[in-house]
């Protein structure tokens, strides 16, 4: 999925080439296939080969992603999570970075969330 999010779309092939010590031909097609059946992609037809796409927006997938790491590493707290972020043993944050969180955190006290 990260593949088809980060390249926008990809063929079977495509994907295995992107892969690391990737699986066979054949797991990399099954999986896509099981991938659409969830409703997680799509495909076309581009003669003999099928071209896949995710169908929610990247946006939409980061969110989805970040929420369930978020659920299964940090118990279900953004707050900790943003911990682990500051923390400069995991994250060694420039103090752009730094300010730029800082007015993402005050527009969100502002909007009341």
């Amino acid at each position: 999925m990260d593949i088809l999010v980060a390249k926008g779309h990809a063929t079977a092939h495509e994907v295995l080439n992107a892969i690391p010590d990737p699986p066979s031909y054949s797991a990399i097609r099954a999986t896509l296939r099981i991938m659409e059946e969830k409703g997680h992609l799509r495909h076309e037809d581009q003669g003999a080969r099928y071209l896949y796409a995710p169908v929610v927006a990247p946006a939409d997938a980061r969110r989805s992603a970040l929420r369930h790491v978020i659920d299964i590493f940090f118990q279900g707290s953004p707050e900790a999570a943003m911990a682990t972020l500051l923390d400069p043993q995991s994250t060694k944050l420039s103090q752009s970075e730094l300010d730029r969180m800082a007015k993402m955190i005050e527009k969100a006290k502002k909007e009341g969330r």
